[in-house]
């Protein structure tokens, strides 16, 4: 069973930093290329960005570019989603994605 476990959400002060994880089990993690998103209530889910597999190649969302780096640990299972600079619109739930499945999600809240 495919399980993803989001962490590292908070409050934060605008212009801040967080590192969310998204820790995956129940498939080959290595070989598959992850997501992140993000969703405000009552507003349709936002892609962030993708990794692939092998960790050396990443896309994101035009707003995002240039502040957020995702990154993996392949030996850990591991997916992060580092925020530099964060703005008030970065506000949101954030889920990694693999295929289409999502977990819980983690809430990031940046406000001053």
């Amino acid at each position: 069973e495919v399980q993803l476990v989001e962490s590292g959400g908070g409050l934060v002060q605008p212009g801040g930093s967080l590192r969310l994880s998204c820790v995956a089990s129940g498939f080959d993690f290595s070989s598959a290329a992850m997501g992140w998103y993000r969703q405000v209530p009552g507003k349709r889910l936002e892609w962030v960005g993708s990794i692939n597999g092998v960790g050396n190649g990443t896309k994101y969302f035009p707003s995002v570019k240039g502040r957020f780096t995702i990154s993996r640990d392949n030996a850990k299972n591991t997916v992060y989603l580092q925020m530099n600079s964060l703005q008030v619109e970065d506000t949101a739930l954030y889920f990694c994605d693999r295929a289409g499945r999502r977990g819980q999600g983690t809430q990031v809240t940046v406000s001053p």
